[in-house]
């Protein structure tokens, strides 16, 4: 199964890179190229700008994730079983 999935992760990064390149509109690319390098610069460093917000985002949530996966199961081992609380306890929400 392992190969399998290796073997089609392989065939998918050969197949797609090709596919990848032909996603630029005609219009932004004669447009990019008829501008001044100044242009060329603010076109670079604008999608520096729109590429690192959200990929911090997403490195800090993985992060924060995978710092607390064990919290959900130890609060679950503290709390009593249900048949030993009271009619009146508090459910802790």
């Amino acid at each position: 199964m392992k190969k399998l999935f290796l073997l089609l992760a392989i065939a998918l990064l050969l197949v797609l890179p090709p596919a990848m390149l032909a996603q630029g509109c005609a219009l932004c690319y004669t447009q990019a190229a008829g501008s001044g390098p100044k242009m060329i610069q603010a076109l670079k460093s604008g999608i520096l700008v729109l590429i690192f917000p959200p990929m911090g985002i997403c490195v800090f949530l993985t992060v924060l994730g995978y710092r607390k996966r064990y919290r959900f199961h130890s609060l679950e081992a503290e709390r009593p079983a249900s048949d030993e609380r009271g009619p009146n306890s508090d459910l802790g929400w």
